[in-house]
């Protein structure tokens, strides 16, 4: 099969860049809300997926996947697509492992911690036939600790790689990294930011386990201050119609004000509560988050009054819904107690999982398209 580099003189989707552009260009979103256009790793090319049910046909053309609200909801019913797509290709993925990706090479550099996300897209990468470059703690473990700029890093990687996936612990770092590279960038969580393709997934997530996502009643509770995941979800859940969100924190990790404001132009209800059980009985999906230590610096007093105050535990379970599910971005700490695991809602294994899928997605539109 030729690689990546030959494949990118294939006959590409038709995509029009002002006559100045220096740049090919490759799939882009759609052009209301898409990052700035760059050339970069080829599209379509024969690839076989074995075990995988008739290809839907997508008409989403990604770029970057920067933040939650780049997309829209036709894009965001042909990502799940491909996502449903992709469930049957990992199940097929051991008897005959699929092709698709097969010559192209991922980046992940982060610089934060990470389990599920950065072992999420590795895995992602290796379902697809693909390969992978990684450096897990990047900020001791690579140039950055002599001082190398973000953006510079991103020049070399990119001379490597076909797209690269960061997690970085600067809110902001993975648009500063789009705008530099010349190959797909994917946000996966920069510092208090965002954190996009958790968005995707927990979206996903509920779809899948409530069956619809016009008409739910969501609890968001934790860390809503730091939580980049609850932000970027409240990004994303506002697409949809006749939401109504309800915010349970500490007050000194309430939810910021630029997110109910965004919600207030969307015309999404929001209320703010203290009391987790009376929301847990009106809620369709408790998703629930732990404090972030490592935001808090060296005010440990301010940590220490937030952490426990919000616990998931059979008293929520008595008060929550037969239908409804519990989320949980992952890690937790004491915020679920283990004895829930066992119950139908809990569904944040079930969560991670599906984040495989959706990375797959994610990665099989950046690289080949439809």
């Amino acid at each position: 099969m030729a690689a990546p580099a030959a494949r990118a003189a294939l006959t590409r989707p038709h995509l029009s860049l002002p006559s100045s552009s220096r740049r090919s260009p490759r799939l882009s979103l759609t052009p209301s809300s898409a990052p700035r256009l760059r050339g970069g790793a080829a599209t379509s090319v024969a690839a076989g997926t074995s075990a995988a049910p008739q290809q839907h046909q997508v008409t989403t053309r990604l770029g970057d996947v920067i933040e939650a609200q780049q997309f829209d909801r036709d894009a965001l019913n042909e990502i799940f697509a491909v996502a449903r797509e992709m469930e049957a290709v990992e199940r097929g993925s051991h008897g005959a492992p699929s092709r698709v990706l097969e010559g192209y090479l991922m980046a992940t550099l982060f610089y934060e911690p990470s389990t599920r996300t950065r072992l999420s897209f590795e895995a992602a990468m290796r379902r697809l036939g693909g390969e992978v470059l990684t450096t897990e703690n990047a900020r001791e473990f690579s140039s950055a600790a002599k001082g190398e700029t973000l953006e510079d890093t991103i020049r070399t990687v990119e001379g490597y790689s076909d797209i690269i996936v960061l997690r970085h612990f600067e809110s902001g770092a993975a648009r500063r990294a789009a705008d530099t590279a010349n190959i797909p960038v994917i946000n996966a969580g920069d510092g208090p930011g965002q954190h996009p393709t958790q968005a995707l997934l927990d979206v996903y997530t509920i779809k899948r386990e409530i069956g619809t996502l016009d008409g739910i009643k969501l609890g968001l509770v934790g860390d809503l201050a730091n939580g980049r995941t609850v932000r970027s979800l409240a990004y994303l859940i506002a697409k949809y119609h006749n939401i109504k969100i309800y915010f349970v924190s500490p007050d000194v990790v309430k939810m910021k004000d630029d997110i109910k404001d965004y919600l207030n132009s969307k015309g999404v209800e929001w209320e703010e509560s203290s009391d987790l059980l009376e929301v847990a009985s009106k809620c369709d999906v408790i998703y629930q988050t732990r404090i972030q230590k490592e935001r808090f610096g060296e005010r440990i007093d301010l940590y220490e009054a937030a952490r426990g105050k919000y616990i998931v535990d059979k008293k929520v379970l008595h008060v929550l819904p037969k239908h409804a599910v519990i989320m949980h971005p992952l890690p937790r700490l004491d915020e679920i107690t283990v004895e829930v695991d066992s119950d139908p809602r809990a569904a944040y294994f079930r969560q991670a999982k599906n984040g495989l899928y959706i990375r797959m997605a994610l990665l099989k539109l950046l690289l080949v398209g439809h």
